[in-house]
């Protein structure tokens, strides 16, 4: 039997449980010692954390050859455009090469999420936009790295689902445990 948890990884909180520079880490949250993170997310990006004692599992989720998918939720910086929603669905030029296409689409409303502590910056003159993106890859920051080689920079990003994972209505710092 394998244990998984899911996690709502809250904002500016470290992907691991050692200390480091007196920053926040999951050991905050999580006191399992048998228990691994199966992939990460950055310090200042928030969502959808997977955890389990089974290593193959771990291994499904984060060996890129699995193309597991993920979906994130990022508010950018400016009205996104058309142009800029088929680059990312075609995969774009970063600095370690193409990436895989990805899907991409306007979100009409911002999502229902949590607030942010501390809330994105706000400049009046500036607008923003939320898009859905879905990526097979798991690159360093790629998803923020995409948005803004479309000349659209991510200000908020939340992870929401892992293959058939999902995030569903816990709140940050929340999580749910399963016994398989």
């Amino acid at each position: 039997m394998s244990k998984i948890v899911l996690f709502n990884k809250p904002f500016q909180v470290l992907s691991q449980f050692r200390a480091e520079e007196n920053k926040e880490t999951l050991a905050r949250f999580i006191s399992d010692p048998s228990l691994r993170i199966a992939g990460r997310l950055d310090y200042d990006s928030e969502g959808l954390l997977i955890l389990s004692d089974d290593g193959q599992l771990i291994s499904r989720i984060t060996e890129p050859r699995y193309k597991l998918p993920k979906t994130y939720l990022a508010q950018v910086e400016g009205n996104i455009d058309m142009q800029a929603l088929q680059e990312l669905c075609a995969g774009i030029m970063l600095s370690d090469g193409k990436t895989q296409p990805a899907e991409a689409r306007l979100l009409e409303e911002p999502p229902a999420l949590w607030a942010r502590n501390p809330p994105i910056r706000y400049r009046a003159n500036i607008p923003t936009s939320w898009i859905e993106l879905t990526i097979s890859e798991g690159r360093n920051r790629q998803v923020r790295r995409m948005t803004a080689g479309v000349g659209f920079p991510t200000l908020r990003l939340v992870r929401t689902t892992i293959g058939e994972w999902q995030l569903g209505e816990m709140q940050p710092g929340e999580y749910r445990e399963f016994v398989v």
